[in-house]
């Protein structure tokens, strides 16, 4: 395959826009948009057979013969990620698996939930509701800066307390797009007996994915990111010795039948977009699943160094911590709030045709770049060129 502009035929942007922000909330090839579709009417062609009868283990009368169909797109998925698909249930997206994780856990007064300063906001908020209703707090670490895997590891060990129950921590980190160190984080958090909830959102898909190996208690992630499904649609996976005391948020058909079977069954929903993933994962083997990842890496780590030396700013980030996305600094003219980085994301995206993500942290504005095959280095030189435009002209006025 020939990654770069010649993959825009592949999906369905309108003509002109360069779009960088491929990890916000996913971009779906048309061909698993066709699959989806498909899907759909199948459903469409007898809905109570397949949503009553073919779809999940709960039975509404005789069942048809074969694998549930959401329990067959469960292996395939868990498959892709080294895990099994008893351990695997799929959520409408990461907001909704953490919230079942933070409902379930059994936190008392008191007790303290652990978070970083990198954590997606929407996790926080998840947190601190959870926190509120039980007379618990969250406490926010600060990551050192630089970012290294070492420091980022010993960063969390250190701020267990003796009141620390839960800890969430990132895969890959939704602001600063840096690979975290996951698996040694989860080692010394779980030493101390803290249990720890992994945010994937954006890790199936943009790196090779083991999930048991990483020692952890919960994995939730996003499939709608990086692996290519139709939105939304995300994954839980649990510890089995987490499985039976774990709910969902809608509370159905499947209470008191296990694991898959609550998850499974939330009453009528639309099943189109979990279903669709094993053929979202074959199509990114089809094309090369090695060769996919590492040009998004290329590029992203080659893009990201380009823009820091057009703006001069620095961009010090191990080349090892890098996946499809990667974070810089843009020059101090450029702003220092939230507000600023908004109005130069909107007008990046309404003057200029560049979506891309922009955001406020330490006291200086940041972009996300989000490299995927249909992007080139001309896609990231522009939004060099565009962002250098403006700084120069609100610092000339």
């Amino acid at each position: 395959m020939t990654f770069g502009k010649a993959m825009l035929a592949e999906w369905s942007f309108e003509p002109g826009i360069t779009y960088l922000n491929h990890g916000t909330v996913g971009v779906t090839p048309r061909r698993i948009m066709a699959v989806q579709q498909a899907i759909r009417d199948e459903i469409e062609r007898h809905p109570s057979r397949f949503m009553l009868r073919a779809l999940t283990e709960t039975e509404f009368g005789r069942p048809l013969t074969g694998r549930p169909r959401l329990r067959a797109a469960a292996d395939e998925v868990a498959a892709f990620l080294g895990a099994r698909g008893d351990d695997l249930v799929f959520v409408d997206n990461i907001t909704a698996g953490v919230n079942s994780i933070l409902r379930s856990f059994p936190l008392r007064e008191g007790d303290e939930i652990l978070v970083s300063d990198l954590v997606y906001g929407g996790v926080l908020r998840a947190a601190l509701f959870a926190a509120r209703e039980r007379g618990c707090t969250v406490r926010t670490v600060e990551m050192p800066h630089p970012f290294r895997a070492d420091r980022l590891a010993d960063a969390y060990a250190s701020a267990v307390g003796p009141n620390t129950r839960l800890a969430i921590v990132e895969h890959i980190t939704a602001q600063s797009a840096v690979i975290f160190p996951l698996r040694e984080t989860a080692a010394r958090l779980r030493a101390k007996g803290v249990a720890v909830l992994a945010d994937a959102a954006h890790a199936p898909g943009q790196i090779p994915v083991d999930i048991p190996s990483l020692g952890v208690d919960w994995y939730v992630a996003n499939l709608h990111k990086w692996a290519w499904t139709p939105r939304s649609s995300g994954i839980l996976w649990a510890a089995p010795a987490r499985q039976a005391d774990l709910r969902p948020t809608v509370i159905s058909w499947g209470l008191d039948k296990g694991f898959k079977a609550e998850f499974d069954m939330l009453g009528t929903r639309d099943p189109s977009t979990h279903l669709s993933a094993p053929a979202a994962i074959a199509l990114m083997r089809e094309w090369g699943l090695d060769a996919i990842q590492s040009y998004n890496h290329a590029l992203a780590w080659t893009g990201a160094q380009r823009l820091a030396d057009r703006w001069q700013t620095a961009f010090d980030v191990p080349e090892a911590m890098i996946g499809s996305m990667a974070t810089v600094p843009l020059p101090d003219a450029a702003g220092t709030t939230p507000a600023e980085a908004s109005a130069l994301r909107d007008a990046l995206f309404f003057e200029d045709g560049i979506e891309v993500q922009m955001h406020a942290y330490r006291g200086r504005v940041w972009t996300r770049i989000g490299a995927q095959i249909y992007n080139d280095i001309n896609d990231i030189e522009r939004l060099g060129e565009a962002v250098a435009s403006r700084v120069n002209a609100a610092t000339a006025r």
